[in-house]
């Protein structure tokens, strides 16, 4: 039997009207996370798309570790 994700309270879904959810109450409480911005789903950027940070290619990092051992 699932639980509800608001309370955990078990949810018989085939004669709760409000499922996933245990009652109007849990239901609207999530809705209000929602709207408060307190879930969020994931963004993911697309790999071609570079904005000018993230790793440099090994033979950078290489170059860089180097000139920092040269200057020390």
């Amino acid at each position: 039997m699932p639980l509800c994700p608001v309370c955990d309270a078990k949810v018989t879904l085939d004669v709760t009207p409000t499922a996933p959810f245990c009652s109007e109450r849990c239901r609207l409480i999530d809705l209000g996370r929602w709207l408060d911005e307190a879930y969020a789903v994931p963004e993911k950027k697309p790999e071609d798309e570079d904005d000018g940070e993230g790793d440099l290619g090994s033979d950078q990092e290489s170059d860089q570790e180097s000139d920092l051992e040269s200057d020390s």
